[in-house]
């Protein structure tokens, strides 16, 4: 058998064709670039759904995993040993952060970390009704699949959790459902998945007003809208409100798996008692991830990689024109390429993958192409990937 018969055979699955039947085999990635096994370079233009934040093996990244891989990796569940690494870390990103958001629970996905604050919230208010948003994304498991907003995919896994509702983003109309009965609003600033939805202040206005009324937490998941990506260094900081609860992973560890749920120590210590360990993660904080994170943090703060992000919209937004496109929807460097059109965009996306970039779409939005490049990535690197983008649009069948 070939490597790709061995790929489809082995490897679990989650399409009929993935990658839309594009044979990719990449064995080597820098920067901004994949290089698959038969030499072929790719432009990466989707870090990996917002992974990448600062490219593939970032020299910084790659010694702190090796130097903290030396000393030791794991060694026991989340809280119960003193890890030099795991509280330097909570530490550097904490002070970055409102004084209420000081204590971090490491998880070792985005997911994770949704199923763990939607856990807190029931445990701080004693209640179990958790608002979400249409169109919003927040995970696979179990608990974070309860509260995406999409029907298509979980109807197969049903029953889910009780006692959620799905609110219409950026309607403060509906805002009205939030009620004392209510535990949480968990909400994505921009709804990626959605093809780049960003929510007006008008409406976190509200929503963090109407929270407040009803003593009910308010979560921001910012797992992909977190570490720069979006022209800041979180989202949150752009609507000049404070979360009470605020997720992160993907752009968190520059290429390793890690994520985290953070509040005050007030609200984490319920996990404390009644019951004890009433969350535990085997691997959160992994000390290697969390050297990585370390790194990551501190090559987009010294670098301030969430201004580059600004930049990234700009020149999408300048040399990204074709009449095909219907729309862009962009915020810093996290962008949605609709071509109004499912079929058309899934045949450009195999045109670019043929071609060198490598983008696809969103779930929730299959007439748009995404487009979320490291935010180390040159002008030059951009608007080439950008020309050959136009050569595909240019050249259709």
């Amino acid at each position: 058998m070939n490597q790709r018969q061995l790929f489809l055979q082995h490897v679990a699955q989650t399409s009929d064709t993935p990658l839309l039947g594009v044979d990719i085999n990449i064995v080597s990635a820098k920067g901004c670039t994949l290089t698959d096994v038969n030499g072929k370079q790719y432009l990466d233009l989707i870090s990996g759904i917002s992974v990448s934040n600062v490219g593939h093996c970032h020299p910084k990244v790659v010694e702190a995993i090796n130097i903290q891989s030396q000393k030791f990796m794991h060694l026991m569940v989340y809280g119960e040993f003193n890890q030099r690494p795991q509280v330097t870390y909570a530490k550097t990103l904490t002070d970055l952060l409102p004084l209420t958001l000081n204590s971090v629970y490491f998880t070792t996905s985005g997911s994770e970390a949704v199923e763990g604050a939607l856990k807190l919230a029931k445990r701080v208010t004693n209640r179990s009704e958790i608002i979400s948003f249409k169109n919003g994304y927040h995970g696979s498991t179990h608990g974070a699949l309860s509260v995406m907003g999409d029907e298509y995919f979980k109807q197969s896994y049903r029953p889910l959790l009780p006692n959620i509702k799905h609110l219409k983003f950026n309607s403060v109309i509906d805002l009205e459902e939030i009620s004392s009965k209510t535990a949480a609003v968990i909400i994505e600033p921009i709804q990626g998945e959605a093809g780049v939805r960003e929510a007006s202040q008008q409406f976190i206005t509200a929503l963090r007003k109407k929270c407040n009324e009803h003593c009910v937490l308010l979560i921001f998941d910012e797992i992909q809208t977190g570490f720069g990506r979006t022209g800041t260094l979180f989202a949150f900081e752009q609507y000049n409100i404070i979360p009470d609860v605020l997720i992160f992973a993907k752009g968190m560890g520059g290429g390793l798996p890690i994520g985290a749920f953070i509040a005050s120590q007030k609200l984490m210590s319920c996990f404390t008692n009644n019951p004890v360990l009433g969350h535990i993660n085997t691997f959160g904080g992994n000390a290697v991830c969390v050297a990585a994170a370390q790194a990551t943090l501190q090559i987009i703060t010294n670098e301030k990689l969430y201004l580059r992000a600004k930049q990234i919209e700009i020149v999408i937004n300048n040399e990204l024109k074709h009449p095909l496109i219907k729309e862009i929807r962009i915020k810093g460097a996290l962008g949605a390429i609709d071509f109004g059109d499912e079929g058309l965009n899934f045949k450009i996306i195999k045109a670019c993958l043929q071609n060198g970039i490598i983008t696809d779409w969103f779930l929730f939005c299959s007439t748009a192409m995404r487009i979320s490049p490291p935010l180390i990535i040159s002008d030059e690197q951009l608007k080439e990937g950008i020309k050959k983008i136009l050569n595909v649009l240019n050249n259709l069948n």
